[in-house]
């Protein structure tokens, strides 16, 4: 155990929690990765592990508390305590007019991105609050948690239910110096963006990659997010220097979506 701060990522083996990750672990944070795909988990530690990062991971299901509580007690017996707690770990759910959706998968998107993002605080916060000395709580919003997006209801309502915890959790866990704060993403090239481009395809016969490009051409700063973008957010949001914001979820798209 060593005296530097920890931070906890969710749904870290790939995309933009990794890059989230990667500039923590670049900011001097250990680093406690976790992500349900545990092969992909494997591949990120041991890559993080070669370029000389202090670095654990554990496999686990944020939709499940007891995996959340399990990953908070493994980053404390690891690396002595828990500092930051990213909850960026979700799903895009169903592409579907909101006249066809499917229950069941409605409550896959809530537990992963509703569920999973309150265990996460609850966990976080009960140990953050025996620690004493405060703490940071991020949660992955999305623009589509600004503005309801056409076929992804559950996702979009999903993303104003995180901006909801956000703020409540914020106020209650002022008095014991924890911050809560989201982060919403526009359009990077990751799999969820690529997976919703081949779902336009298929239902509305576009091209591949059309889709894609024609959100690009709605940023107004001209390209396409990248993790860099995300993780440069979050480094301010886990660092000193945002001790006197809480409570806010902050857009970063590049100019998409202005609130």
């Amino acid at each position: 155990m060593t005296n530097k701060k920890v931070a906890v990522i969710t749904g870290s083996a790939q995309g933009l929690g990794k890059g989230i990750a990667e500039r923590l672990a670049n900011d001097g944070f250990n680093i406690v990765l976790t992500d349900i795909n545990e092969e992909v988990l494997n591949e990120t530690l041991t890559e993080f592990k070669n370029r000389g990062f202090e670095v654990a991971a554990k496999a686990g299901d944020v939709s499940k508390a007891e995996d959340q509580e399990a990953l908070v007690q493994f980053a404390v017996d690891t690396f002595g305590s828990v500092n930051v707690f990213v909850n960026n770990a979700g799903i895009e759910g169903q592409f579907a007019s909101i006249t066809d959706l499917d229950p069941n998968k409605l409550d896959a998107v809530f537990n992963i991105n509703v569920k999973g993002t309150l265990f996460g605080i609850q966990a976080a916060a009960k140990q953050m609050q025996k620690q004493g000395n405060g703490g940071k709580i991020i949660n992955a919003a999305s623009i589509a948690g600004h503005e309801g997006f056409e076929m992804l209801a559950p996702y979009s309502a999903s993303k104003f239910a995180v901006r909801g915890l956000t703020q409540t959790a914020a106020k209650e866990l002022a008095k014991d110096q924890i911050t809560v704060n989201a982060y919403s993403p526009g359009v990077a090239g990751t799999g969820m963006w690529k997976r919703l481009d081949s779902e336009y395809s298929k239902k509305f016969g576009t091209k591949p990659g059309e889709v894609f490009e024609s959100y690009n051409d709605k940023i107004a700063l001209g390209r396409t997010e990248v993790p860099e973008d995300v993780a440069n957010i979050v480094s301010f949001l886990s660092s000193k220097d945002s001790d006197y914001v809480t409570g806010q979820t902050i857009l970063v798209d590049g100019g998409m979506i202005y609130r």
